[in-house]
């Protein structure tokens, strides 16, 4: 029996979008994925519908290197209106309180500190997070507000950049995955004595993926133009693990890697990079210039994780 094949152009690699207000990640994908004719893209980290800014977009042999995009530092840019709480903690929910308390930039500097660092957040009810099976957002939407459980979130950095009225604040937020910046918001109003929601949001960086690689939606094509968009703007696989600590093999290292076989970390002495954590970390496992794929130093080993 033949199989199907697969409809449009096999492309490896990274499109970094300057996502637009409005849409959903998915849509973006989607039609991504249309002008490029690509058989098989992802995208690296949703953004929600408001907020603008870095979506990565994973074609063909890039969507293997997700996760580890996924697990990169995320650096926000988001603005607070106090005031009033929204039911989706942004901008695009209903009013659900209000609060005449505006604080001032020292009771905002006095909450900060509570913030940054290993914390625990409730995400926001509209969310993807699954209870029972169900997205928290389709629950949300029918008016069965889920009940969600704190879970652990790390926030590297998190400051008061500009104070434009009484009613706004914007903040920056250097964080890992998972951290929800509408949760940020709504909790530190709060811990103002006051209640807020998020206005605008944008993402600056998605681990190694900064501002100037981003191309916004509209340029990626001429209008008039019926080809397929160039494959030329797309960024090489191995871009999106060039935060991860590099390290050397010979040509029968790499080789017995692919075969899946451990390494002994005694026999890589000297080599191994000072900011890999021998302890579980990840390595990018690289032979003449090539990436073979990405390892991790575990029990005195080095462990083939993803063979690219």
């Amino acid at each position: 029996m033949s199989r199907r094949k697969p409809r449009g152009r096999p492309l490896d690699g990274w499109l970094i979008i300057d996502k637009p207000a409005g849409m959903t990640s998915t849509d973006v994908v989607n039609r991504v994925k249309r002008l490029f004719d690509a058989q098989k893209a992802g995208h690296g980290g949703t953004l929600d519908p408001l907020a603008t800014g870095l979506l990565p977009v994973a074609f063909g042999a890039a969507t293997k290197t997700v996760p580890y995009v996924m697990d990169g530092t995320k650096l926000y840019r988001f603005t607070l209106k106090f005031g009033e709480a929204r039911d989706t903690d942004d901008a695009d929910g209903q009013v659900t309180e209000t609060s005449d308390v505006r604080p001032d930039d020292s009771a905002i500097e006095a909450a900060l500190p509570g913030f940054r660092g290993a914390i625990m957040q409730i995400p926001p009810i509209f969310s993807a997070i699954k209870i029972a099976g169900e997205r928290a957002y389709d629950m949300a939407r029918e008016g069965r507000a889920p009940v969600l459980e704190p879970r652990p979130a790390r926030v590297d950095r998190f400051e008061l950049i500009e104070r434009p009225d009484a009613d706004t604040a914007i903040f920056e937020v250097a964080s890992g995955k998972g951290v929800y910046m509408r949760s940020l918001a709504r909790d530190l109003a709060r811990a103002c004595g006051t209640v807020g929601h998020i206005a605008a949001l944008r993402r600056l960086r998605v681990g190694p993926f900064l501002e100037h690689h981003a191309i916004p939606l509209d340029k990626l094509r001429e209008p008039e133009d019926t080809a397929p968009a160039s494959p030329d703007l797309l960024l090489p696989v191995v871009t999106a693990l060039a935060d991860i600590p590099a390290l050397a093999l010979t040509e029968q290292e790499a080789a017995d890697l692919k075969h899946g076989q451990a390494i002994s970390l005694v026999a890589l002495m000297g080599r191994i990079p000072a900011t890999a954590d021998p302890n579980g970390g990840l390595a990018r496992a690289m032979a003449g210039g090539r990436v073979i794929g990405l390892c991790r130093l575990e029990d005195g080993m080095l462990k083939p994780e993803r063979v690219l």
